[in-house]
């Protein structure tokens, strides 16, 4: 195999092709590890406005530790991955508290880090401080297995390590950093998922995918995420303008953020308001309910599939102190709108909020 080639190719494409991205333009390993946590599983394009409000409001890492983390949550709302949300404010505590301020200047400390991966700390430790380390993510996995020829199942630890290892061996000593953001740029403009644009790229010559016709094959990926789908039936209580909220604990998705009261069922074409798990209690407060089934809304994530309706439910003034009794009851909040919006709440949630100008 002919590595000096690829990567020479590589080097010399990347400064005619590159993105002008704010996070190319410094060495500031705040900033760079401020990115790759938004990046991950997210697009640049919608990425990029949130790296751009996270940075003016939390300019270096002290100022997001010292942040609350329902704050955090609300200018990460609708990025989803909550928990890269978490992780995220986890991780300036520990830099801040830990390594006064600091980030590790190099790979292996850099992996001690709450939520940072071996991914995440290789660019860290590339792009900041210029460490010959190689980063591996979706792009670089495609370009590798269709210019080399790999077919290690990248899902399986296995095919992680080869490439890894390839990856390692590629990269130049003196220009680490400018190899990692080639290759990663390349994927992601050049080698696409589909329909990679071959006739215009200075690869093709040597790329065995290409000269097999396995382009479509490569790279293998057997291991496949269980979906899952899931029925809520959401209590949209008001009084006045006030709106009844609960916050989403543990173990489950949206951890942290806020929504409405909710009932998980099987099957939402089922479901019958009378029966209902809460419509007794708040119809002893003599509240006003609304229920249209043909309210749906979906909600798609990685690994789950939300289905929801919502019941529309206003309760007089005059039954307030009743309707804060029972939501003391069930652990919920009566919350004035603006409140409400201040909160990081799942995009669902925001949705059916824009949909009703509430």
């Amino acid at each position: 195999m002919n590595f000096k080639h690829f990567t020479r190719q590589l080097l010399h494409w990347y400064p005619q092709n590159k993105r002008d991205l704010p996070w190319r333009n410094t060495q500031n390993p705040y900033i760079i590890w401020l990115s790759e946590i938004i990046l991950q599983q997210t697009r640049v394009a919608q990425g990029l406005p949130y790296f751009e409000s996270f940075l003016e409001k939390y300019p270096t890492v002290q100022d997001l530790a010292k942040a609350p983390l329902d704050d955090v949550l609300r200018l990460w709302q609708g990025l989803g991955y909550y928990s890269r949300a978490r992780n995220l404010h986890h991780c300036a505590i520990q830099v801040s508290d830990e390594f006064n301020g600091q980030f590790p200047d190099n790979y292996k400390d850099l992996l001690k880090l709450k939520g940072v991966g071996s991914y995440t700390a290789a660019a860290i430790a590339s792009f900041a401080y210029r460490e010959k380390v190689a980063v591996v993510d979706g792009n670089v996995f495609r370009v590798l297995a269709r210019y080399f020829g790999v077919s290690e199942d990248i899902s399986s630890p296995k095919g992680k390590k080869e490439f890894e290892r390839l990856a390692n061996e590629l990269i130049p000593a003196d220009q680490p950093d400018e190899f990692n953001q080639a290759i990663m740029e390349f994927g992601a403009l050049q080698c696409t998922p589909k329909n990679p644009d071959c006739s215009s790229c200075p690869l093709q010559e040597n790329c065995l995918a290409f000269q097999n016709d396995l382009i479509g094959e490569l790279p293998v990926k057997k291991g496949k995420v269980k979906v899952r789908t899931r029925n809520f039936v959401y209590y949209a209580i008001s009084c006045g303008e006030n709106l009844m909220m609960k916050k989403r604990g543990g173990q489950d998705i949206w951890e942290g953020l806020h929504d409405f009261p909710l009932e998980e069922i099987e099957e939402l074409d089922d479901f019958e308001l009378a029966s209902s798990k809460y419509y007794r209690e708040l119809e002893a407060i003599s509240a006003s309910v609304l229920y249209e089934p043909e309210i749906k809304y979906r909600h798609i994530l990685s690994h789950q599939r939300i289905f929801s309706t919502f019941v529309e439910i206003k309760v007089q003034k005059d039954s307030l102190s009743q309707l804060v009794e029972l939501g003391q009851k069930h652990g919920w909040r009566l919350l004035s709108a603006k409140e409400v919006e201040e909160l990081g709440k799942p995009k669902l949630i925001v949705n059916y909020l824009n949909d009703q100008n509430i």
